[in-house]
């Protein structure tokens, strides 16, 4: 929940940084508010940036004042959206039916849903982070992503905006472990094709590191988002 209309200035930098020097080998997706991605899809296109919304509700239509259903999204230029983050998960109670509903919403709406999952740091602590993200990973994406494409990102809850980030190795085994689950149920090529996003206090100091581990194929980004040029400072690790 940050951004103002003020804020397209630091979309407006980073367009400037990413057409100006090295061209990525990324996708740069950007998640504002509702309120501006509409203007994020229009001002970013020139640059190549992406827009994607943040959640989205898992009916089409209907009395859900203060909703926003998938297809509205897309409607506003989004190609993306963020579907389970973890503080939708704690803050609104969400479960990974709900989860699943809004891919599947998602998906019928032309959008690629980023499915996030994640380890609480008491389930960290009782050594159950693995199973607590396998079971959300079962629950949480839809059959249909056998044929359409998603995302998946990992979030450590407990290194969210904390400053405290997992260990590379405890990265490396978590998102070894996802790639693992994801292989065993839609195959070797679908499996080993669906990206496994980091997400836990991702910054420009810690990117590189990161970034370079095997089956991290990119970053959910939040506060070093906020700046452009940390944030084009993560894509130039890539």
């Amino acid at each position: 929940m940050n951004g103002l209309t003020h804020s397209l200035d630091e979309l407006s930098e980073l367009a400037r940084l990413l057409t100006t020097g090295e061209s990525p080998r990324a996708l740069v997706v950007v998640c504002p508010p509702a309120t501006l991605l509409a203007a994020v899809a229009a001002q970013g296109a020139s640059s190549g940036i992406i827009a994607g919304g943040q959640d989205c509700h898992q009916e089409p239509h209907g009395a859900h004042t203060g909703d926003i259903s998938a297809s509205m999204l897309a409607d506003a230029g989004a190609q993306y959206v963020i579907v389970g983050h973890s503080e939708r998960r704690t803050n609104h109670g969400e479960t990974d039916d709900t989860v699943r509903a809004k891919a599947e919403a998602a998906i019928g709406s032309g959008l690629k849903p980023i499915i996030c999952v994640g380890e609480t740091e008491a389930q960290r602590d009782a050594a159950e982070a693995e199973s607590v993200v396998s079971a959300q990973l079962a629950a949480s994406i839809p059959d249909a992503a056998e044929q359409h494409e998603v995302v998946v990102a990992y979030e450590p809850v407990w290194a969210i905006g904390t400053g405290r980030t997992p260990t590379l190795d405890e990265i490396d085994e978590m998102h070894n472990a996802i790639r693992a689950r994801l292989v065993d149920r839609f195959g070797l090529s679908k499996g080993e094709s669906i990206r496994i996003l980091y997400g836990g206090s991702l910054k420009p100091q810690n990117a590189r590191e990161i970034l370079g581990i095997g089956n991290v194929n990119g970053g959910l980004v939040g506060g070093a988002s906020l700046l452009a040029k940390d944030f084009y400072t993560i894509i130039s690790a890539v």
